[in-house]
């Protein structure tokens, strides 16, 4: 059965469809919609005629196109309609879903559903997310373009190909449309937290199910609280864990805080002890306070280490470390200096760190206030500061990212509160 041009269902509603004798069998209300290959193809009409619904075969259809629809079977043998939530309906099921477009970084919605003729099967190719498919719908399409030339310009087609959309569940019947996930992994962790918000919550959860696990520990902390909970509420425990794990610890508290007491609890009795030990001492200080807002992830060596020994160890520890701006020199527990990455750089490679290392520090107790915590690191153009504690023990840093967060708190900051 060949399809003449392009043909979309928005054009196809309500359109009669014919018995062989051109009587009408009833007016088309939607289409359903089975897994084909390489594309979904339609394997049914489904024809409203006084309110009432029945069912079409694809195979029983003689002509299929923009003025006429016909099929070969009578009035007497076309059988009634009975919805079903396991058919997949073009009109019901896909229109006004949500796509995201990983190139533009932004969610898109299904305006229209484009058909083509491949071996007499009507195949799902592409759908419209443009301004055209919403004029379609509302049929001013032509008069909108002649509007357009009147002007000098083009109203332009905005299709994503079926090919590279997939369900984000396993069945078609539940489909909730994406790009293919690798694409999405690739997008700024920011933008994947700006997808994630827009999407619904069981395509929230499931887009981020098939995340990269590191990509999807970036992206986390980027969230909304109550989508944050959302998202881990909708992990099984494994991992649930294993996203926590790739996080800074930090982050990590920060998520915990945002959880309920029995699930942050849970969480922490399943992830490494050393970890879960570093989210606890977090989690334990105040609110707006340096300690609220430090990490407890940074580089610190001992002073007799020479400047080669020390860059030997940053290559390896570096990749636990978030942020990286300077070599904290202890003296057991107690910090005595700190170096920045240009003072390892210039001197001999044998040079010891007790010899570069600024003593003159500037640093702050755990219970100081973020406003103050802010105001020190802008006064002494610093990229982070140390938190240390009343004997001088290095507790952790509040690096210059946490402060803009202050400064400019994004809708990702959050307040944490003892778990």
């Amino acid at each position: 059965m060949p399809l003449f041009g392009e043909l979309f269902v928005s054009e196809l509603l309500k359109m009669p469809v014919l018995d062989p004798t051109g009587d009408e069998l009833g007016r088309l209300k939607d289409f359903i919609v089975i897994k084909g290959d390489p594309m979904p193809r339609v394997s049914a009409l489904i024809l409203e005629k006084k309110k009432r619904r029945y069912y079409l075969g694809w195979t029983d259809m003689g002509i299929f196109n923009k003025r006429i629809m016909s099929s070969n079977i009578y009035a007497s043998k076309i059988e009634e309609y009975e919805p079903s939530e396991d058919d997949l309906l073009i009109a019901r099921d896909i229109f006004d879903k949500q796509i995201v477009d990983a190139n533009g970084a932004k969610v898109v919605r299904v305006n229209d559903v484009k058909l083509e003729g491949q071996k007499d099967h009507a195949c799902l190719v592409a759908v419209d997310v443009g301004i055209r498919g919403i004029l379609r719908r509302i049929g001013i399409e032509h008069e909108s373009e002649k509007f357009y030339n009147v002007f000098g310009k083009t109203l332009t087609h905005n299709l994503i190909r079926w090919g590279y959309i997939q369900p984000l569940e396993p069945r078609l019947t539940t489909i909730s449309l994406i790009v293919p996930r690798q694409m999405i992994s690739a997008l700024h962790p920011s933008d994947i937290a700006d997808i994630i918000s827009k999407v619904p919550h069981e395509q929230a959860v499931a887009l981020f199910k098939g995340l990269d696990p590191n990509v999807a520990a970036e992206a986390l902390h980027e969230l909304e609280p109550n989508v944050k909970r959302a998202i881990i509420e909708g992990l099984d425990k494994a991992h649930a864990t294993d996203v926590v794990e790739r996080m800074p610890p930090d982050e990590a508290a920060d998520l915990l805080s945002d959880l309920g007491s029995d699930t942050a609890k849970e969480l922490l009795e399943s992830i490494e002890k050393d970890e879960a030990e570093d989210i606890q001492e977090l989690l334990a200080h105040e609110e707006d306070t340096a300690g609220g807002i430090m990490t407890n992830a940074f580089l610190a060596y001992p002073p007799e280490w020479t400047v080669m020994e020390a860059i030997e160890k940053l290559r390896v520890d570096s990749p636990n470390v978030e942020d990286v701006y300077y070599i904290y020199v202890v003296q057991g527990e107690k910090l005595i200096g700190v170096a920045s990455l240009r003072d390892l750089i210039l001197p001999s490679p044998n040079v010891r760190l007790s010899e570069i290392m600024e003593t003159k520090l500037k640093t702050v107790s755990p219970d100081t206030d973020e406003q103050a915590v802010a105001e020190l690191i802008s006064k002494y153009n610093l990229l982070a500061i140390p938190v240390i504690d009343a004997e001088g023990a290095l507790l952790g840093i509040v690096t210059i990212d946490d402060i803009v967060d202050f400064l400019l708190p994004p809708s990702s900051r959050k307040k944490r509160r003892s778990v």
